[in-house]
């Protein structure tokens, strides 16, 4: 079968992946509204699109805290690669190298910060942090990330408590025997694990934003916040002095019924106006949804369960083939729309439908 767009990716990992491993990716929490409505919300945005304008050249690189990408579409930090393909996260960070773009690795990785580092030397990583009871666990993983050249600390906001993922439950979902969250395997004591591979109760839910000037202390890594979906919490993002945010609702996996991303995105932008940088993940299925992300004012993108898909298509290969299927159609995208570079792209790109 022919790989065209991400949809076909999508249907082959529910196709070959074991269903235990495909529930666990595709979950959201109770009826899953927010995660349908991240991808429906984009389909109510329209194009205004330009004509007659230059698009023989066409240029689609941009930077992300002062480094090049080659399009504005990263991987977002999604647990547990190994269960879309055998060598899991490295095969990840070799894809985001290859295609010259970032790749945000997981703290529920099943392989090591070291593993990540050595499979794809010189690639553009981030590094995602959940903070857990333990903070001497937390603490060596941010400066384990900073020593292995990581470029960046992602402090995801939105989970104080896992969200109900009722398939998750139905399936009495557990990582297999030979998995394991490799990054904390020996930060907790005894073996009661839960379901996702660290003893219940493990993550700290009294983290509050006075949390950023401890994280600060520990590390010279510009931090990026994860979960923020209104105008106050951007405004408290830049007061408490990080570098970027990304609007995330964890792809629908926490509170269910929240707003969709892209529509949480342009209050977020305004808020921070221009002093960090905004990026969105969630609901990014076409590059057509790129582009309207960053013409509502999104520097980059990040895509969750794509790049897994792409994993269990056929590892690194598939993942690079998501990669480049998405960068084609953004390219065709702002040729269409008659952007020639993402400089020129912009809010008078787009208008909401009146359906």
């Amino acid at each position: 079968m022919a790989m065209v767009c991400l949809s076909d990716f999508e249907a082959y990992a529910k196709k070959y992946l074991p269903k235990i491993a495909w529930d666990y990716f595709a979950a959201g929490a109770d009826d899953c509204t927010t995660r349908d409505e991240n991808i429906l919300a984009y389909k109510r945005i329209r194009f205004r699109p330009r004509m007659l304008r230059d698009v023989s050249v066409m240029d689609v690189r941009t930077k992300i805290l002062g480094s090049e990408i080659s399009f504005p579409v990263g991987i977002a930090p999604t647990g547990f690669h190994q269960l879309a393909w055998p060598d899991g996260e490295k095969s990840t960070a070799r894809a985001a190298r290859a295609m010259n773009t970032c790749y945000i690795a997981s703290t529920y990785s099943t392989c090591t910060l070291e593993e990540i580092a050595a499979a794809a030397p010189g690639g553009l990583r981030w590094f995602q942090l959940y903070i857990h009871r333990n903070r001497a666990a937390s603490q060596q993983l941010v400066q384990r990330a900073e020593a292995l050249g990581f470029q960046g600390l992602v402090l995801t906001a939105d989970l104080p408590y896992t969200g109900k993922r009722r398939d998750d439950v139905r399936n009495g979902f557990r990582l297999p025997p030979h998995m394991k969250v490799k990054n904390l395997e020996r930060a907790f004591e005894g073996d009661d694990r839960s379901e996702y591979g660290l003893p219940p109760n493990s993550l700290d839910p009294s983290v509050t934003w006075n949390d950023i000037y401890w994280l600060r202390s520990l590390t010279r890594l510009p931090i990026i916040i994860k979960g923020i979906l209104t105008r106050e919490d951007a405004e408290l993002a830049v007061r408490y002095g990080v570098q970027g945010i990304i609007v995330s609702n964890h792809g629908g996996r926490q509170l269910d019924e929240g707003p969709a991303t892209i529509d949480a995105l342009a209050e977020v932008v305004e808020a921070v106006q221009g002093r960090v940088e905004v990026y969105v993940d969630g609901g990014i299925r076409k590059g057509s949804d790129v582009l309207k992300a960053l013409a509502l004012g999104a520097k980059c993108v990040f895509i969750g369960r794509p790049a897994l898909w792409g994993l269990a298509y056929k590892g690194e290969e598939g993942l690079q083939d998501v990669l480049r299927i998405l960068q084609d159609e953004f390219r065709l995208s702002m040729a269409l729309a008659g952007c020639a570079s993402v400089s020129e792209i912009g809010q008078h790109l787009v208008q909401f439908s009146k359906l």
